[in-house]
């Protein structure tokens, strides 16, 4: 969620940052020159950002109105990416066009991550499932409820969003869940929901949800191996806690 602070950081930044165009530099300094000479891995955050604005303002360069973002996100591109377009617009220099350039390649950059994993390979401990879990539910401003469903082998042959909720919770519905997993022929499963806040421990309404479907897996012949709470940077696994 954009802030008064994040703007102010950004206004801040625009205050003490030299006016200075792109063509005004070296041409080796210049985002897409350097991109050429030096490679993509040579490129700051920043200046592959501009690359993507491609244009600034009268009074500020594309580079500059980079950096003016990252620093109204604590430089840290989780945290841009938490933006959405009405935000971005709010800065001086970003359209909808560049706002909706700059989230894209964010999504792609995220799904990237995500396409390079092995997810064939078994799931073997809380944090496997993490790395598959982490790239649907963080950065987002709402709950989500998400089951990952596996075969004998504990390999991963679907992961599913089961619902969508608000900023403090989600509704969950068991039937959807177990029919899901029969129709996948999953023999377990590993459920997740993320918490907006950064609050890591689970609620009562968490333990009570778990509980409930651990019981259902029971009936249903599926077990139910984990629950993992989501932030942005770390889990909270049920089972690693002794929760289940």
């Amino acid at each position: 969620m954009l802030t008064a602070s994040m703007l102010q950081k950004g206004k801040q930044y625009m205050m003490y940052a030299p006016n200075l165009t792109i063509k005004s530099l070296a041409e080796d300094d210049r985002p897409r020159e350097k991109m050429m000479l030096k490679g993509r891995s040579a490129l700051s955050d920043s200046e592959l950002m501009a690359i993507l604005i491609a244009t600034g303002t009268k009074n500020e360069s594309a580079l500059m109105l980079a950096q003016r973002l990252l620093a109204a996100s604590n430089n840290r591109l989780d945290e841009l990416g938490k933006l959405s377009i009405q935000e971005l617009k709010k800065f001086k220099g970003i359209g909808e066009a560049k706002a909706i350039t700059l989230l894209a390649a964010l999504e792609l950059g995220r799904r990237r991550q995500s396409s390079t994993r092995e997810e064939n390979k078994p799931i073997k401990n809380s944090a496997d499932a993490y790395h598959i879990f982490k790239q649907h539910l963080t950065d987002l401003k709402v709950e989500e409820f998400w089951a990952l469903y596996l075969n004998r082998a504990n390999k991963n042959v679907a992961t599913k969003r089961i619902s969508t909720g608000g900023m403090t919770g989600t509704v969950v519905d068991t039937r959807i869940i177990f029919k899901d997993a029969l129709d996948h022929g999953a023999t377990s499963m590993i459920l997740a929901h993320n918490h907006p806040s950064g609050q890591l421990r689970p609620s009562q309404s968490d333990i009570d949800l778990t509980k409930k479907l651990v019981a259902a897996g029971k009936i249903m012949d599926v077990h139910v191996v984990d629950h993992v709470i989501v932030c942005n940077s770390d889990y909270f696994s049920f089972a690693d806690q002794g929760l289940l």
